[in-house]
């Protein structure tokens, strides 16, 4: 596992909590507009000087007082084998776990929900189902999406699902069709996609996002698929 970094506070990974953030590099989606290259692409990842796990907990136990729990995000976490007991070792501290997840490795979720070790999930969900390898650039099986969206669905833990727009890549009638597919959740929110000067694929650096207006309308199509939405990044 490769602890590519730590953010110490953060204000805006948790709803309404105060949380530290730790980054695991590796990640088996190649979307084009992701930000975080040096934690997915394979000669950016060996570049990355691993933080141990003592001096991650030992960092993040330094400031139990000051922060709700943890945050742990990538790249996929799932797809690293040590997540498990990194986890646990949070949980017998009594830090709350929030999970970032691309919802591709539904064992792990599962696992990690039975046992009781996280307080929280957002899940990514990157397009309508028949959209997912043009999206995601990657060979990826549905069916484990569809999983991961049923294990949520029937906890009884916190969750959220999450779509980044990227204009020029998902249109209104996307978010009506991943709001069909997941219909009923707890939560659904959408994510301005901001450019930045590193992308994946550099064809998405510089792009137009969509405007507040355009991402509340898109919100108010399909709102009522959900107990609780909102739109992000605006």
């Amino acid at each position: 596992m490769i602890i590519a970094g730590l953010q110490k506070t953060s204000l805006v990974d948790w709803p309404e909590k105060i949380c530290s953030t730790i980054f695991i590099a590796g990640c088996n989606f190649r979307c084009g507009f992701c930000h975080n290259p040096e934690l997915v692409l394979s000669d950016e990842i060996e570049k990355i000087e691993s933080m141990s796990e003592n001096d991650l907990i030992t960092a993040i136990y330094e400031r139990k007082r000051f922060i709700d729990g943890v945050c742990i995000t990538g790249g996929e976490p799932l797809m690293s084998p040590g997540i498990l007991p990194l986890i646990k070792k949070f949980k017998e501290k009594g830090f709350a776990v929030k999970l970032d997840t691309n919802g591709s490795v539904p064992t792990m979720l599962k696992k990690l929900i039975d046992e009781k070790l996280v307080d929280y999930v957002a899940m990514d969900i990157k397009s309508p189902k028949l959209r997912y390898a043009e999206v995601t650039c990657s060979d990826i099986n549905t069916e484990l999406i569809e999983q991961s969206i049923k294990i949520l669905k029937d906890s009884n833990i916190d969750y959220e699902f999450r779509t980044t727009v990227v204009k020029g890549l998902l249109e209104i009638d996307d978010i009506v069709k991943i709001s069909e597919w997941i219909k009923g959740s707890k939560a659904y929110y959408l994510q301005q996609f901001v450019s930045t000067e590193k992308t994946i694929d550099p064809a998405y650096q510089g792009r137009k996002s969509y405007t507040p207006d355009e991402l509340n309308e898109m919100m108010d199509k399909v709102k009522g698929c959900f107990e609780k939405t909102g739109v992000r990044g605006i």
